[in-house]
């Protein structure tokens, strides 16, 4: 058992989510009871895992794509106020991380791919204004393009969407996971044979076969589903916190 203000300080510590600038609030979101045994993750705070959260009986809902975005109307009415009003008659905290929990070197979204590929970390570099969160590295093993897009098949359970840029082979590798596939120039600035993130746009169909840079989307929620995971399996053995990570089929 942990507090709700200590779990929350330890998060921010930990993830270090002060020196970070981004698009949302990161932390606590929704305030619920002051004590928490029972942890549920999952990617991102939609209906069926608020619901999911309330029915396993959680103290805390901890994800990865939380609310008040950015630009976002801020009146709490329609689908937010459903998700909002749910949590709060449950007492359940909505605790949210973005890109702090992209970029931490361990449990971070791209430390986690890199394991779940097997791909050997040999660095990290600035995009979009913040340090860290473009990764590269090489496979253990050659591959074709083809061969690479298998092998990320096989290991998330789904079919990414592979532009090929040539017949050029696959060694070196630069990620960024969910919506990052507009730093596509950026990674070939790095050199790599392929470049790897969530979601695929018109542009970088042309930018990568111009680029001469395979391109692999394997999916936004996809990418973005390990790092949750892996935070919330190290808080419920720090703790001592029953943890349950909540998958929410999301095909994009």
């Amino acid at each position: 058992m942990v507090t709700r203000t200590q779990l929350i300080d330890y998060l921010d510590t930990l993830l270090g989510s002060a020196r970070i600038r981004d698009y949302a609030p990161n932390g606590l979101q929704v305030e619920g009871r002051g004590e928490v045994r029972r942890l549920v993750t999952g990617v991102s705070a939609c209906q069926a895992l608020v619901d999911e959260a309330v029915r396993r009986g959680a103290d805390a809902l901890l994800v990865h794509h939380g609310y008040f975005w950015k630009g976002e109307s801020p009146e709490l009415v329609g689908v937010k106020r459903r998700r909002v009003a749910a949590l709060m008659v449950a007492e359940v905290n909505l605790i949210a991380y973005h890109l702090p929990l992209d970029i931490h070197p361990e449990l971070g979204n791209n430390a986690q791919l890199a394991q779940v590929f097997e791909l050997e970390v040999e660095g990290q570099v600035a995009v979009g204004g913040q340090e860290g969160l473009l990764w590269w590295g090489r496979t253990r093993n050659a591959y074709s393009a083809e061969g690479f897009a298998a092998h990320v098949a096989a290991r998330l359970e789904r079919t990414p969407t592979l532009i090929t840029a040539g017949k050029r082979g696959v060694q070196r590798v630069a990620w960024c996971s969910g919506g990052a596939e507009g730093y596509l120039p950026q990674a070939a600035e790095l050199g790599v044979d392929l470049y790897l993130s969530g979601e695929l746009s018109e542009p970088v169909v042309h930018l990568a076969r111009e680029l001469g840079v395979h391109y692999l989307a394997a999916g936004h929620h996809a990418t973005e589903r390990y790092g949750v995971r892996a935070l919330g399996d190290h808080l419920a053995e720090r703790f001592d916190l029953e943890h349950h990570f909540v998958e929410i089929a999301n095909p994009a």
